[in-house]
This record gives structure tokens, C-alpha cells and sequence, in this order.
């Protein structure tokens, strides 16, 4: 087994325990938990992951196969009936239903098909697609059409009844990145790339909501943006008389707050009522304070040597579906973190995606959990 792959992850989900305690003050408070109420669950939903992970890391690689495929077609099934579901079985966010409801936790069905949707892909990749074969562009796009027809479908429940495009952008980049690294040609990558923008264009423009979020975010950037530009271009782009994000203004000035060394862990002042989700979507921002530019760094060196990791596994492997999947993996990861940390400080619009194994919350964690686990059992298939 790859240990340095479990260690990595572990020390992450470490920091996220004691995170989930120091960044939710403000919100045991608020609503009235005790003091240890998200500390006790975030310990749980770690413990949980580092145990699936160690579980499915160490089942006879045998297993692999119907782990993935599952994952892939009970959580697509689960994402589509959800919507169907009486309000007492789900939660709803905005009219968006996402979790599933069960006695003791919610579980968020999308967390769970990116695992198998990245498995279905490098399986069926690795079945169909020679890397160094002839590369007709027709043949290509035959081929590659029942797989855009999954993601559209996935991407229409995600984007509209989830109200969630941030899960669309990860799956899309990591849906035309896998393609390119199952060696298709760079004229198919070109067109598969523009498809999924067209796509999100698309989710874009039919909703009013997204509309005023990207304005708002260009509200608070464009003066940084447009400092770079001729000024016939600035006055062009410039958008007067729209009111910025609230939440960006106070992520931006939790991540000045930090400074060099940050404020000391427990001393963030931001968390207390004046950046709502510290814990959540702007974990970062809540940590940055705390931990400062030294601490953050750090945490990055370590989602750096994991990616780093993934991606010198599938270089080394000569299983095909081992070195899909484990780049597949790192795109999820990847994308996921850049996305967060980008949005976060204005970089671009907030898209809702949870920082890999640092966020609170169960589904994310356990998944992300899954998936490495599912790396590392892979990894074993030349072995047995």
C-alpha cells in the first residue's frame, strides 16, 4: 500500500478536527449547540473516513471493480430519485434538494458519484481506448458521445435541481482532462473543452441568481483586473452602482488579518458573525487568519505532496485503469481546492466547493476518503 498517500490525507484530516473547533465559536453560540458540538462530529466524520480509507485500501483488489461501478450507478440513480423525494427525506437549500436525510446525518448523494463517475470513466477508457493508437477524429467523437451524454445528464441534476455548478465545473475539467490523458488527440481535448464551457455558459445565463453573483464578484475585482487594461477597455468592462460581496470583503480581510504568522489559533476575529460558512466554503480564509501565510503554506505543502504522490503513482503504474483513476482523483482534489482558494480571495466568482478533507461535513470527507482508499487498493492490482 502506498502509506505516504494515508499519512498525507490523515495529517489533513487532522487539521480539519481541530479547525472545526476553533473556526466555530460564533456558531455554537449562535445557534445554541454545545461548546464541542461540531468539534465531536467533524472527529467522527474523520475517524470514519480514515477508516474507510484503511478498509477499502486493504479488500482483495478483486473488489475494485464493483466498488466503482457501484458507486457510479446508485449515486447517479440516487442524484436523479432525489428530486422526487417527500421534504421530510431530504434537505432542501433554496429549493435545491441535495442531502438525503437519515437518523443521525444527511448524506449528499453528488460527493459520492464523483468517486464512481471518475472510475466509470477510467474502466471504460481503459477497455476502449489504446494510448498510442491511430487517432481519427471522427472515430473519437463516435466514441466519446455516450460519455458526454452521462455528464450532460449528471450536469442538468447537479446545475438545476441541485443549484450546484461549482460540482459541474470539477466534473466537467476532470471529465475532458481524463480523455486527454487516455490518449486522445489534442483537436478532441480542444472540442471537448469547449463543450464544457458552452455548458456552463449555458447554466449560467438561465439563471438570474448566477448572473448577480458573478457581478457581484466582479464588483470587488475589477478594479484590480481592469488597473492591467487600456482605459477604452476598463470603461467597457466596468461595472458601476453594484453592490460587492459581502462575504468577499470580509474573506479578503480575514486573509490580511493573518499576516505573516497569523493571529494565533482561537483568535481569528472574522469567525465571530462577520464571515458566515468560516467552516465550510471559507475555511481557508477563517484558517488564514489564524494560522497566517507561514501555517497556510504548510497546509498547501502538504495538498501538494499528495497530488504529488497520485500523480507519481499513475506515471509508475503499468495498470491502465490505476493510472486513470489516480490522475482522476488528483483532478478532484485539484480542482476542488484551487477553486475554494481562488474564489476565496477574489480570484474568482464563490462557487460553493468544499476544501478537500478541511471543510466540515461528512459526505465531502467520507468520499474523499473513498476515493483514495479506492487509489490505494488499485494500487496493489500488479501485486496480487
Amino acid at each position: 500500500m502506498q502509506k505516504s498517500i494515508f499519512l498525507i490525507a490523515t495529517a489533513i484530516i487532522t487539521v480539519s478536527i481541530f479547525t472545526s473547533y476553533s473556526l466555530t465559536v460564533y456558531t455554537t453560540l449562535y445557534f445554541g449547540y454545545d461548546q464541542y458540538h461540531f468539534f465531536i462530529r467533524q472527529a467522527l466524520f474523520g475517524f470514519a473516513a480514515i477508516g474507510v480509507m484503511w478498509f477499502i485500501a486493504n479488500l482483495h483488489p478483486k473488489y475494485a471493480k464493483a466498488l466503482g461501478l457501484g458507486l457510479f450507478i446508485i449515486f447517479f440513480l440516487l442524484m436523479f430519485l432525489m428530486n422526487f423525494l417527500p421534504q421530510s427525506l431530504v434537505t432542501a437549500v433554496g429549493g435545491a434538494k441535495r442531502w438525503i436525510k437519515f437518523p443521525f446525518f444527511s448524506l449528499a448523494p453528488v460527493e459520492f458519484f464523483k468517486v464512481g463517475f471518475v472510475f466509470f470513466l477510467a474502466w471504460s477508457f481503459s477497455r476502449k481506448f489504446e494510448k498510442n493508437s491511430p487517432k481519427k477524429f471522427l472515430h473519437e467523437l463516435i466514441l466519446v458521445i455516450p460519455y458526454l451524454t452521462v455528464f450532460l445528464l449528471a450536469a442538468v441534476s447537479i446545475a438545476i435541481f441541485q443549484n450546484d455548478i461549482g460540482q459541474v465545473i470539477v466534473l466537467g475539467l476532470t471529465f475532458v482532462i481524463l480523455f486527454f490523458f487516455a490518449g486522445r488527440s489534442f483537436k478532441l481535448f480542444i472540442l471537448l473543452l469547449g463543450i464544457a464551457f458552452a455548458v456552463f455558459i449555458l447554466f449560467i445565463n438561465i439563471s438570474a441568481h448566477r448572473i448577480a453573483r458573478i457581478k457581484m464578484w466582479w464588483a470587488s475585482a475589477q478594479k484590480y483586473i481592469l488597473s492591467f487594461m487600456p482605459d477604452w477597455i476598463a470603461q467597457e468592462l466596468k461595472l458601476d452602482n453594484v453592490k460587492e460581496s459581502y462575504q468577499i470583503i470580509n474573506s479578503l480581510h480575514a486573509i490580511h488579518n493573518g499576516g505573516f504568522l497569523g493571529q494565533g489559533i482561537g483568535n481569528g476575529e472574522l469567525k465571530l458573525g462577520f464571515l458566515s460558512e468560516v467552516h465550510t466554503d471559507f475555511v481557508l480564509s477563517g484558517l488564514t487568519e489564524e494560522i497566517g501565510f507561514v501555517g497556510i503554506a504548510l497546509l498547501m505543502v502538504l495538498y501538494i505532496l499528495l497530488l504529488h504522490k497520485l500523480f507519481k503513482l499513475a506515471n509508475q503504474t503499468q495498470d491502465k485503469i490505476t493510472y486513470l483513476f489516480s490522475v482522476g482523483v488528483a483532478m478532484l482534489i485539484g480542482f476542488s481546492l484551487l477553486i475554494n482558494a481562488y474564489g476565496i480571495s477574489s480570484l474568482l466568482p464563490v462557487k460553493g466547493i468544499a476544501v478537500p478533507m478541511l471543510s466540515y461535513g461528512g459526505s465531502s470527507m467520507i468520499a474523499n476518503g473513498v476515493a483514495l482508499g479506492m487509489v490505494l487498493l488499485l494500487s496493489r492490482r500488479e501485486k496480487v
